[in-house]
């Protein structure tokens, strides 16, 4: 991992870099500040002061010299007390020099001023007491002889300043050298910091932004987010696109394997009844026949009739199974024809007239005003109704009310269609049990089938339209029809 970092650790690495680059600058400029003021300091507070005092020293010995000459001109004693105080001065200026003096040559220059000074002042002292007497030959010859030392002790100043002069020098190319190093290094971390932010833009653009924007371009095939400038918002939608199609493809997945279940159901049906249809329907249609031969011809005891009966009506119940499998293996051929679903009601209710008085069960049709034509198969839709009417008596087992509504409603698309409301006040569906009741081979009865429903969904379906469920355990329950109006 050390010898080949993964990206992260690469990125990590380099922004390490960067920071410990600029944090060592900052650190260097600090230390670069504190120098030249070590260096400012040096300069101000003893090369330039030693500098002065050096000139001091020569304006105070320039200033004696012209005193005395003043003295020797007017005979003022006046002057020699300001020789007396520029003497004062000197040697102030002298002490202040031994205190700045740091080095040997400082020192040894300070001395041979002091001592040539010491020189001077004792001649230029007889000097003066010469003239006093009035000894100006004596004074005159001793003057010259004293003017050596004059010159001598301003030599001297000059060179001391020269040693500081050169001080000052080296102090100032000292600065320039590290200001000159401190260039070389700023330039040298901006440059490598240059350098790590370009390679870090690389990893970016390379390793992170482009195969970012790759993903967000093969994760979005339909183009609608392809111009944006913004990959990670446009990855984001993508992803979110996948996400739903992945969980529409795993509902799909899961519909499709419900219908292949189906369909293998189906299959087995479709086998199962044609075998029937030969092997058992034949045979009973014949039995059928006997028994309504004996039925006419035979006296038989109110016991042996009833038993007669109920031999009459398992048949009929047996024919009626074989009958539901032999429809929903091989159901008829839609006949379509322009009619209203008001008319297919009210002929279903017609047709179980009789069926409804023995249920002792009232149905109540709310309609404003009949639907309007579509396309539909009078007979294949009146199976439906029947079925839902007889099932909703038959939930209800006596007595109760079925309530037939019909409306015009708009479908999600903007479409028209017509909706028959199938309502009862019985019992109502298990929650548990309502998204499995149109279902193949689902049921709830002791002897039914399960087929009844899923043959009424299946008509309804192939009309284009949709058969739904509601139920409110205890409340009854509503099946609801939506069949479109073509054209609308």
């Amino acid at each position: 991992m050390w010898l080949r970092p993964n990206l992260r650790h690469r990125i990590y690495l380099i922004l390490t870099a960067i920071v410990l680059v600029t944090l060592s600058g900052g650190l260097f400029m600090v230390w670069y500040t504190y120098q030249m003021e070590d260096i400012l300091t040096s300069i101000t507070d003893h090369h330039l002061a030693a500098f002065q005092t050096a000139e001091s020293l020569e304006t105070a010995l320039m200033n004696q010299k012209g005193f005395v000459s003043y003295y020797f001109l007017d005979g003022d004693t006046e002057w020699l007390r300001q020789l007396g105080i520029y003497r004062q001065i000197f040697n102030e200026r002298l002490k202040k020099a031994h205190d700045l003096a740091s080095t040997e040559q400082e020192r040894q220059a300070i001395l041979q001023i002091e001592t040539e000074y010491r020189q001077y002042i004792d001649g230029k002292d007889r000097v003066i007491d010469f003239h006093k007497t009035g000894n100006q030959p004596a004074s005159e010859k001793l003057h010259q002889s004293v003017r050596k030392h004059f010159f001598r002790i301003l030599d001297l100043c000059e060179h001391y300043k020269s040693i500081y002069a050169e001080n000052i020098k080296n102090a100032k190319k000292s600065s320039h050298e590290r200001a000159r190093e401190s260039r070389f290094i700023a330039w040298t971390a901006i440059i490598i910091e240059i350098c790590l932010a370009v390679l870090l833009a690389f990893l970016l653009a390379n390793h992170i932004l482009g195969p970012i924007r790759q993903l967000t371009l093969e994760a979005n095939r339909e183009g609608k987010n392809a111009q944006t400038n913004n990959e990670i918002k446009a990855l984001s939608r993508s992803v979110y696109g996948l996400i739903e199609n992945a969980d529409q493809a795993q509902s799909e997945l899961i519909k499709s394997r419900e219908h292949l279940l189906q369909a293998e159901k189906l299959a087995l049906v479709g086998k199962l009844a044609a075998g029937m249809a030969h092997s058992i329907r034949n045979p009973f249609t014949s039995v059928k026949m006997r028994l309504f031969s004996l039925g006419r011809s035979l006296e038989l005891s109110d016991y042996q009739k009833e038993d007669f009966d109920v031999i009459s009506e398992e048949i009929r119940h047996i024919d009626t199974v074989v009958q539901n499998f032999l429809e929903f293996s091989r159901p008829p051929k839609l006949k379509m024809q322009r009619i209203s679903p008001s008319t297919v009601v009210d002929l279903s209710i017609q047709l179980l007239e009789h069926r409804l008085k023995s249920y002792d069960v009232t149905v109540k049709v709310v309609r404003k005003k009949p639907l309007p034509m579509i396309q539909a198969d009078p007979e294949q839709l009146k199976e439906v109704l029947v079925n839902l009417v007889v099932n909703a008596c038959e939930a209800m087992e006596k007595g109760g009310l079925i309530v037939i509504q019909e409306e015009i409603t708009r479908t999600d698309t903007g479409k028209n269609a017509v909706v028959i409301r199938v309502r009862d006040n019985g019992p109502g569906i298990p929650e548990s049990t309502l998204d499995k009741i149109l279902h193949p081979f689902f049921t709830t009865k002791e002897e039914g089938t399960g087929l009844g429903l899923s043959i009424a969904a299946r008509i309804v379906e192939e009309h284009n339209g949709t058969l739904d469920a509601t139920s409110r355990e205890g409340g009854g329950a509503t099946f609801i029809i939506t069949l479109p109006i073509k054209g609308s």
